[in-house]
């Protein structure tokens, strides 16, 4: 993993989206996931946001508004082939810097379906 052993379950907690931290329980530290909503049409990817506030944890949900089927790569990690209308999620652990993102689809990089996400 790249993120720190010591992190706290983070299976069921997620924040809504736009707040990227949670205060700390007094008696242990207590981690959540950061949301990003991904829409992908073709040949492009929109996420609610270009930077992400802190390391960690990270959940897309990818939505995939456009007419053929898309997929989703950033830190090793993708979503399964979405079709058109579907979504999927794909939760990962970034570290501070920038990550790069893409579809994997054949093509479909090169036409535009990748990008940078940075982390604070």
């Amino acid at each position: 993993m790249r993120f720190s052993t010591r992190m706290a379950s983070i299976g069921a907690a997620v924040i809504a989206l736009g707040c990227l931290s949670a205060p700390a329980l007094a008696s242990r530290s207590h981690a959540t996931a950061t949301k990003v909503t991904v829409t992908a049409t073709e040949f492009k990817f929109k996420l609610s946001t270009s930077t992400i506030a802190k390391p960690g944890s990270v959940t897309f949900t990818v939505v995939n508004k456009g007419k053929l089927p898309h997929d989703f790569k950033i830190a090793g990690k993708k979503t399964p082939l979405i079709k058109p209308g579907k979504s999927a999620k794909l939760t990962v652990t970034l570290k501070a810097g920038k990550d790069a993102y893409l579809c994997t689809v054949a093509g479909h990089a090169a036409a535009g379906m990748k990008g940078i996400l940075k982390v604070k």
